[in-house]
């Protein structure tokens, strides 16, 4: 618990994010060096100059099985009522989600925002975001960030804003329909499927948050990517920009 901050109660993923000041991707790549490839007698995976992941060590595979959380429909409306009334999102979004199968609520009723990879869009991952009193955001074990992600959007634009996540996105898009808006689940500068976007011939802007981290992270994937430009939000996220609008 970091009381000076009033943050605190996750587990070790989180710890090391706080400590480390690093997304969570990052700091399971962290774990998995220092725990698991210790654990196992395994050679430590080295980081890419590119920034984007190191391999997965060699004999822990298992510990990046993805496990999605199993849909509870039991709990579907409080998933509902979160983001229309908490986080001010149209429920003419939240249904087609639903539908799709995109987003869906598990046990705990948290929300499940899936990540895909592909024009079959294959579940590669998922967010989770809690939909209690108490604030709480993490990640479908074994997600792999670096091979697909959250999406929302009208199929023909050539306009994308990256976001940092799911959430961020849906509020973005919410007040620009003419964008495709993705979350990047987390700063990530140089995601490896971000170079595929941009041969493609698509417009991308990094709307990360209007903070530190998030200038920092978009600044690192400017350098990577010249084309990209920043979309700075008008408040801190997207979803208190579209909290304010309303």
């Amino acid at each position: 618990m970091n009381w000076q901050r009033s943050q605190g109660g996750g587990k070790a993923i989180d710890l090391v994010m706080h400590l480390a000041d690093v997304d969570f991707c990052t700091a399971v790549q962290w774990l998995e060096q220092h725990v698991v490839a210790n654990h196992l007698g395994v050679a430590k995976p080295t980081a890419h100059a590119s920034g984007r992941e190191p391999a997965v060590p060699q004999g822990a595979q298992g510990a990046r099985k993805l496990r999605l959380p199993v849909p509870d429909d039991r709990m579907l409306d409080r998933v509902r009522r979160y983001l229309t009334r908490r986080r001010r999102l149209s429920a003419s979004l939240i249904e087609p989600l639903v539908q799709s199968g995109k987003l869906y609520a598990d046990r705990r009723g948290n929300a499940v925002f899936l990540l895909v990879a592909g024009k079959a869009e294959r579940p590669v991952g998922a967010e989770l975001r809690g939909t209690g009193p108490r604030v709480w955001r993490g990640m479908a074990p074994g997600t792999r960030k670096d091979l697909g992600y959250f999406w929302i959007g009208t199929q023909g634009s050539h306009e994308i804003v990256l976001c940092e996540s799911a959430i961020d996105a849906i509020s973005c898009f919410q007040m620009h329909p003419q964008r495709i808006c993705i979350s990047t689940s987390g700063v990530q500068a140089n995601p490896r499927w971000l170079s595929g976007l941009l041969a493609h011939g698509y417009e991308v802007h990094c709307g990360f948050d209007a903070d530190a981290p998030g200038d920092t992270a978009a600044a690192r994937m400017i350098a990577f990517h010249p084309a990209i430009t920043r979309l700075r939000p008008p408040a801190h996220d997207w979803n208190d920009a579209l909290a304010s609008h309303q």
